[in-house]
């Protein structure tokens, strides 16, 4: 199949490329118009209780969310004298006559505790707005955000729509910052790798390619599914890795089979063969495992795994259609543009040090084994103590208006609970749910409860608290709120920030399971039809695990526990947001199968041709190592220009996949895996009987299957 595929693209190479050229045009001008169809938030779990309740408070009490918060200050009035309240009660009074604002509450209406600073320099205003859903709220306050202003006060606005907005806006700049900075740097790796310019050329133009096919695909998506904004730079990330990763390994192969004295159609032939078969399994596992995340309701992981799907696959098809096109325009002038560099003389040959470490692996494995396994438990050991807790303003750099108004908030306003605990009594007239606030009242941790409002037999209660949203503290009185009984015949529903935390947690952990079983059997059963062995999907699992082990680590130790905090530039909160290790699991556990992948294929190509074991695993590894060390250094050069934005969480999960990648690509592939190969010896390539005359039927491969059943091999030696 693949050896007819790449004939045909030889044959169609010109209608190939002009249809990518269509792509490109689309991609750069329909594609692009992505960013306004992506939703924000999408953290919650439509099932869940806290999501329940915020449906019920909008359809029988109105919109009750505090969307904006305005913070007015001064450093020589207060509130009181007519220099700060003139303009702030004038400037408030033109915001209830827009029409996107539904209602305005301040201080000067209340005269509330908590709605002044200890100082009595600054106080804060609540917007509420008529929109309804976040989007419609996002474009609401962008409208409005010119008329926030008071005339000779400092005015910064904070609250949940700001977050959003601020958080969409940081999402492009670092988009376009990642972008600037790592394409410049991939071009001169590549050109070092390859030693030419052509060469080097050819992956940047299909990372390119994938990028604007994966803004085309997210597009499109979006006609039928909500994408979160927060998901486009994992996707972006993840199309432009995978495609120049597919590329180099296309490319490296094609100019091998030239070497070789093969012609240009003959060499394509055979590169599709060996690494096209390679890369099409290798991105079949990748969307598999990222398809793992459709299992999850909120739109945040959907959205990656839809995205994040649609990313790998439009790579991969760029470089099973639109690469092999180009090789087949340039031909051996892949080569021309030449950069002399003297260490290529000895590539490929058996004196080079790859070579010499497949050797040395091959003759000492139980030593590289155990020492692998040990350093990898030192990385891993810091994960059994993650601690997580629901996502807040410190997720934004610092400095930015909805972060500064929340730690102001904090500090200077002692009564004021920004995130109260909502609980909605339903079903009863109002002097019972007020009879039911005074029992949550007694709640340890609450520290008041106010009736926020009112209409037939629905109440709204507002609970405030000690400590922080994500804090303990919290969480229990939620608990322990949820644990009262209700008045009789009354529907009790809690909902507010923290409840939503605890929600998000029950959620994730309840599929989680399904989702390690719908990896696990997607990589089983796809590479059993790569490689013809049932021990070999195991192990790779194995493997896998060992390598995100080590990446959870290095996230809890850096991002839980604050380490090197000032050097990367964020804050650290003492928890981890709990969709992020989800997320991580499917993307790493899909790109270290990539190079599983990489590595095994060269494997089984020389086992089929020799039957040796341990010659094939030397072979495979002197082979793939360079080509596995250069794919993991270019696609850590992309995902840092990601980790350098300034959204938190997409930082940690950028941190963690450089962890994961360089560990797996050095520790794992290049030790550990083949020292375990050889350890195996034959079991390697075992299958049970019908399971070996399934694979030689409908298996992966283009020539004959060697046969399994060949005498063992000497036992290994330390």
């Amino acid at each position: 199949m693949f050896s007819w595929w790449g004939g045909a693209v030889v044959r169609l190479r010109w209608a190939v490329l002009a249809a990518a050229a269509v792509l490109v045009v689309v991609g750069a001008t329909w594609g692009a118009g992505v960013f306004g169809k992506l939703t924000g938030g999408g953290f919650e779990d439509p099932a869940s209780e806290s999501t329940k309740a915020r449906e019920r408070i909008m359809a029988e009490l109105g919109n009750q969310d505090v969307d904006v918060l305005v913070l007015y200050s001064s450093e020589t009035a207060t509130v009181d004298q007519p220099a700060f309240r003139d303009p702030v009660t004038t400037t408030l009074t033109r915001l209830r006559e827009l029409p996107e604002v539904a209602s305005v509450t301040s201080w000067y209406e209340l005269q509330g505790a908590g709605l002044v600073s200890t100082d009595r320099h600054a106080t804060y205003a609540v917007v509420q707005l008529r929109a309804v859903e976040p989007d419609d709220k996002t474009k609401a306050y962008e409208r409005l955000a010119p008329a926030l202003d008071a005339p000779g006060l400092t005015t910064e606005a904070g609250g949940t729509v700001p977050f959003l907005y601020e958080a969409n806006h940081q999402t492009e700049r670092d988009l376009v910052r990642a972008e600037t900075l790592s394409l410049p740097v991939l071009l001169v790796l590549l050109v070092v790798i390859f030693g030419g310019l052509v060469a080097a050329g050819l992956p940047l133009l299909v990372g390119g390619l994938a990028i604007l096919g994966a803004f085309v695909a997210v597009r499109l998506l979006t006609l039928a599914t909500d994408i979160s904004v927060f998901a486009v730079n994992v996707i972006t990330l993840i199309g432009l890795g995978m495609a120049i990763d597919y590329a180099l390994f296309i490319v490296s192969r094609f100019r091998e089979e030239l070497a070789a004295g093969h012609e240009t159609p003959a060499a394509i032939q055979r590169t599709m063969t060996t690494a096209g078969r390679t890369v099409m399994v290798s991105g079949l596992t990748i969307a598999l495992a990222l398809a793992s995340l459709l299992i999850y309701p909120q739109v945040f992981l959907r959205s990656i795994g839809f995205g994040g799907m649609a990313a790998v696959l439009v790579a991969m098809l760029g470089a099973l259609t639109v690469l092999p096109a180009l090789l087949a325009v340039v031909g051996p002038r892949v080569n021309a543009l030449r950069i002399p560099t003297p260490w290529r003389r000895r590539e490929h040959v058996e004196g080079s040090g790859w070579a010499r470490l497949a050797r040395s692996v091959m003759r000492r494995p139980w030593l590289y084994a155990v020492g692998v396994v040990a350093i990898l438990a030192v990385f891993a050991a810091p994960a059994a103590r993650m601690q997580f807790g629901g996502f807040d303003e410190r997720v934004l750099p610092a400095g930015t208006e909805p972060r500064v108004v929340a730690a102001r908030l904090a500090a200077e306003f002692p009564g004021s609970t920004v995130g109260p605990i909502e609980v909605l009594v339903s079903g009863v007239p109002l002097a019972e749910a007020q009879r039911f606030a005074q029992e949550v009242g007694r709640v340890p941790g609450v520290t008041g409860v106010q009736l926020t409002a009112s209409r037939g037999d629905a109440t709204l209660l507002s609970a405030a608290y000690t400590g922080e949203p994500t804090g303990d503290a919290a969480q229990e009185a939620v608990r322990t709120i949820r644990d009262l009984p209700g008045p009789d015949g009354a529907e009790v529903l809690v909902t507010g920030r923290t409840a939503a935390d605890i929600d998000l947690v029950s959620s994730l952990a309840s599929r989680l399971p399904w989702m390690a079983l719908l990896i696990a059997v997607a990589t089983l059963v796809l590479l059993f039809f790569a490689f013809g062995s049932v021990v070999l999907p195991i192990k790779a699992v194995l493997m896998n695990l060992v390598s995100i082990g080590a990446s959870f680590g290095v996230v809890v130790w850096v991002f839980q526990d604050g380490h090197l905090s000032d050097l990367l530039g964020f804050t650290p909160t003492g928890f981890i947001e709990p969709s992020n290790p989800i997320l991580m699991l499917a993307v790493l556990f899909g790109l270290a199968t990539d190079y599983e992948v990489f590595l095994l294929s060269r494997v089984r190509e020389e086992w089929d041709r020799t039957g040796d074991n341990t010659a094939s695993v030397a072979h495979g590894l002197a082979r793939t190592g360079r080509i596995i060390t250069a794919a993991a250094l270019l696609l850590v050069i992309v995902v840092a220009g990601f980790a350098t934005g300034g959204i938190m969480f997409i930082k940690l999960i950028g941190i963690g996949m450089i962890v994961a990648i360089v560990v797996d690509a050095t520790l794992v592939r290049a030790l550990l895996v083949p020292a375990t190969m050889r350890l195996l010896g034959r079991w390697n390539w075992w299958a049970p009987g019908p399971l070996g005359r399934v694979y030689r039927r409908y298996g992966l491969h283009e020539t004959k299957p060697s046969d399994p059943t060949r005498e063992p091999e000497p036992a290994a030696t330390t």
